[in-house]
Parts: C-alpha cells; structure tokens; sequence
C-alpha cells in the first residue's frame, strides 16, 4: 500500500469561506492518492460537505473547531484567547501527531507566524520567515525571502533568512549550493540602506552561504540567484508589485483579444496564467518551523488549494529522502 501523507487544513479564515476550502480539500485528495486531510473548523460543516464523497472517507478526518482567528485580531493575544480556534487546533494537531506532514491556512499571517513559532519551533528555536517560490525567466525558481514575516529586520536576522532560503532549496530543489542574492537598489556593494550594507559584509563573509552579490529589482525574477533576501517589506512589496503587473498584463492581453477578434492570444492567456496567477503557484512557505506550514493567499479558490497541498506533498517526499541518506 502506498504510504499516506497526511496534511492538516485549517478550513477557516479564507476570504472565501470554509465550504472553498473544503472543496479544495476534496479537489487535492482526487488529484493526489498519496494524499490525506484532516480537515479544522465547524465539524457540521464539514461534515455536510463531505457527505457528498464517501469515497474518499477513508482518507479525511475532521476536528471540531469553533472559534476563528480573524485578521482583526491581535496576532499574539488570539492565540491564547482562543484556544478552540481552527488555527490553534490545526497547529496543536500538527505539533503533537508524529502522523501529520504539515499544515495549510489562509487566514491571518500574523497568527500563523506567531503561531509556528509557538507551537511549531524546532530545537534551535529559529526566527520563522515567510517565503514565496517564484517562476525564474530562465525556467527556474527563486526562493524570495522574506515575503512579510518581519518588516523591520537588521543585518544579522537577513543573513539568518540567507541560511533558511539556502537549506530549504538544497532540500526541495537539490541544489548543493544555492546562491544567494541580497535585494538592493543597485548590483555595487556601496548600494542599499545602512542594514542592507552591513548585511552584504556579513552574507560575503560568511563561508557557507554561496553568496553571488547585490541583486536589483529588475533582476529579482531573471534567474541570477536561487534564493533571494529581503526584509518582510520589501519582500512583500515585490511580490504583490509582480502579482499586480502580471495580471494587468493578462486582462491588456485579454481586452485587445476581444476588440481585435484575435482569438489565438487566448493561448498565451492561458500560458501566462499558469505561470504567473497566485492560485497557481500554491503558498508562502514558513521557514524554520519543524514541519511545514503554507500560507495560503486570503482570495485562494479551490485550485491553489490543490496546488498547495501538492506543494506540501512534495516537501514531504523530498524531505524523507533527504533524511534518507
């Protein structure tokens, strides 16, 4: 029999509601047989939209949650405030359970954060960061980090992200040695803010960083780095800034389909969504927690959430081989 992964999905928070997430749920169990669910919010909701799949009981469980963590929230009180949250409960589910492979949520990032490291920090105890795996030009992917964990960071915390970039692509995308780039407004090393400048001396210094230079904004998504490193904001900036352009490149495309009757760009329509629309590129990646945990974007549909449980499959699998050897 193959081996079962299994995964716990917060199904509250999601702009979308709890039934999207469900279906999404359903969505990613018919797409991935090695694949299993434990699905955290109103169980009688849950449970009606299961109902319809009896096929698939075997492979979901459900817990009861009844409360919700909403972005209105104070990240760090709502933890303890609301221990019956689908948050708290999927992240207690995920610590405790030898059985669970990892954990998806699209609520409130602040909690997620706070809440890995509460619940989710491995023996060191690191700092978690947010990153996002991005499509490169040349047919790669770029590991930008970070993506709005931590807005306000100083040299040492940037270096820190260089170390989770570096080892969470030799882990997923068998790289032996990463390079690494550091966000700046210009490639020379006299570029950049005061913590920017410190952190380029500390990232060239240090022996086990596979360190390439400063890169700029135009080259954030070229291909030049593996893993590129940023404080949260500026992280968050560019890729929300990528997201934004990306789709009013698509709707142009789309709108001068339409008026000029040219119907054969509606194949580089669909190309182009593939690579670059949010639900389909799954989820931030927390790093540093002890097992994976995905972000999910608010206004994910059921297909990012497919997407998403793919990405945590595959870290699972790529993760047991590494550990393998």
């Amino acid at each position: 029999m193959e081996k079962l992964y299994k995964i716990a999905i917060d199904t509250k928070g999601s702009d979308k509601g709890q039934e999207m997430m469900i279906r999404g749920a359903l969505m990613a169990l018919d797409r991935h047989p090695a694949l299993g669910v434990c699905l955290v919010g109103d169980k009688d909701v849950i449970e009606k939209a299961t109902a319809t799949r009896p096929d698939l009981a075997s492979r979901i469980e459900i817990v009861d949650a009844p409360d919700e963590i909403t972005n209105y929230d104070s990240p760090a009180t709502a933890l303890f405030e609301k221990p019956n949250s689908s948050l708290v409960k999927a992240l207690m589910l995920v610590s405790e359970r030898d059985d669970m492979t990892g954990l998806i949520n699209a609520g409130s990032t602040g909690a997620l954060i706070a809440g890995s490291m509460r619940f989710l920090s491995g023996k060191e105890r690191v700092r978690p960061a947010l990153a996002a795996v991005l499509p490169a030009e040349n047919g790669s992917f770029t590991c930008l980090v970070d993506t709005g964990a931590t807005i306000d960071c100083g040299a040492a915390t940037l270096l820190h992200f260089a170390h989770l970039g570096s080892d969470f692509m030799r882990r997923l995308y068998r790289l032996d040695s990463p390079r690494v780039g550091l966000l700046s407004n210009g490639a020379e090393p006299t570029k950049g803010n005061k913590v920017v400048k410190e952190a380029h001396a500390l990232l060239r210094d240090a022996e086990d960083i596979n360190f390439i230079g400063n890169i700029e904004g135009t080259g954030a998504l070229s291909g030049a780095c593996d893993v590129l490193v940023c404080d949260g904001f500026a992280g968050n900036q560019v890729l929300k800034v990528s997201e934004g352009i990306a789709r009013r490149l698509i709707t142009d495309i789309v709108k001068y389909s339409k008026a000029t009757g040219d119907s054969g760009l509606m194949k580089l329509v669909s190309h182009l969504m593939g690579i670059y629309d949010f639900n389909s590129l799954g989820g931030g990646i927390i790093l540093g927690a002890a097992k994976p945990v995905i972000k999910a974007h608010g206004a994910a549909n059921e297909q990012s959430i497919v997407n998403t449980a793919g990405m945590l499959l595959n870290i699972a699998e790529n993760r047991e081989i590494f550990e393998g050897q």
